[in-house]
């Protein structure tokens, strides 16, 4: 399927043409556009999801046929929305010579009407321009996403699977707990050794036994949750053989470079790591930015305010981050950055000492980046005597 639109793009440079092309990825079809600089014609086509070999296959026949019309080589520049679809694709489009780009969806300025015209013929038509704004030197037009390599995507799922096995071990043990609540059955921990044992002669609250088809529920659900604490154990372990036989430079160096800061654990350290610290920062407001700690001021005619956070970053991070501030206050009382945070609040309560463990947060992961990149310890921090592995 092909159609033609109109749209603005920039003149062709002398040295070569340029075809820019955009994907609208679906799961079960993929949208294609192309344009040639210099042209105001979009083609449009449409292919299954997935298929990157009929994707491919009419993006060398459209730059073969630019090639002959201009008498010039013709680079390609594609671009698409981070989603779903991962960085597979760009991956694939850059062994093929392709300038691939993949841009963050929430940076692309849209329309603002309260109701606005949203289909994916339309989205193709903004992200090719888009793209080629970015091209023509409008770097602000929207945000590139940084993709990982193969090895540092694949490095990070660990972790981000204990995450879940977590989130999946709390699900159970709060439904055993409520469970056994809704007979009566309090003080009642899962997780413990003879749990079992302990439900046989668990008693309701009207002195009954618990009923048979509720305790082999229960049982179904505890062997889910054995199955998933057996799961999470591993994981430890190996994460725990790895910063054993870290070599310099890795991942898990830096991991155990981290943990010789008192504060900062395995799980903590592991997370910032392979979401953060495995980037290349030039500044600190990268640092900053990256996390969506950084502020979002509104000064617009007599209006001038402060937003708060952008929070435009890894949320993951983020929360972990905030997670640090404090126990760093707590673990690290006599650091600068402590010291900083009791004077600005003393003892107020509430909002005021919420917000300013953001900024706590923020100027922490500034120091940590510093402490990684050229082993600046924080001032005041203390270190562990030895550094647990």
């Amino acid at each position: 399927m092909k159609s033609s639109q109109h749209t603005d793009t920039p003149v062709a440079v002398e040295e070569c043409g340029t075809l820019y092309v955009a994907f609208e990825l679906g799961k079960a079809s993929w949208q294609v556009g192309i344009v040639l600089s210099g042209s105001r014609k979009l083609s449009r086509y449409v292919v299954d999801g997935g298929d990157i070999e009929a994707a491919w296959k009419v993006i060398r026949k459209a730059q073969e046929k630019a090639q002959k019309r201009l008498g010039l080589p013709v680079r390609i520049v594609s671009c698409y929305e981070a989603g779903y679809d991962g960085f597979w694709l760009h991956r694939e489009l850059l062994a093929r010579g392709v300038e691939s780009l993949v841009l963050d969806a929430a940076s692309i300025q849209v329309n603002r009407r309260s109701r606005r015209a949203k289909t994916d013929r339309l989205d193709l038509e903004h992200l090719i321009r888009v793209l080629m704004r970015h091209d023509g030197g409008e770097p602000r037009v929207c945000s590139v996403v940084r993709a990982p390599s193969v090895e540092q995507e694949d490095a990070r799922r660990p972790w981000r699977e204990r995450d879940r096995l977590v989130e999946e071990r709390n699900a159970h043990v709060n439904r055993i707990k409520g469970l056994l609540h809704g007979q009566g059955v309090r003080d009642v921990q899962p997780r413990a050794k003879g749990f079992l044992e302990q439900l046989k002669t668990a008693r309701t609250g009207d002195g009954r036994a618990v009923p048979a088809n509720l305790v082999v529920e229960i049982r179904d659900e505890h062997e889910r949750l054995a199955l998933v604490d057996k799961q999470i154990t591993r994981i430890e372990a190996e994460a725990k053989a790895a910063r054993t036989e870290a070599k310099a430079g890795s991942m898990a160096a830096r991991i155990n470079q981290l943990i010789e800061l008192k504060g900062l654990g395995p799980v903590s350290a592991q997370l910032l790591v392979g979401e953060v610290f495995w980037r290349d920062f030039q500044n600190r407001r990268q640092v900053g930015a990256y996390f969506g700690l950084t502020g979002t001021p509104y000064d617009s005619g007599q209006s001038a305010r402060e937003q708060g956070i952008s929070k435009a970053g890894n949320g993951r991070a983020r929360e972990m981050a905030v997670e640090l501030a404090w126990l760093w206050r707590r673990n690290q009382p006599g650091s600068a950055l402590s010291r900083w945070f009791n004077e600005r609040v003393g003892t107020q309560k509430g909002r005021i000492r919420r917000i300013t463990i953001v900024a706590v947060a923020r100027k922490l992961m500034v120091a940590l980046w510093r402490f990684l990149e050229h082993g600046v310890v924080p001032e005041g921090a203390v270190l562990r005597a030895a550094p647990q592995r």
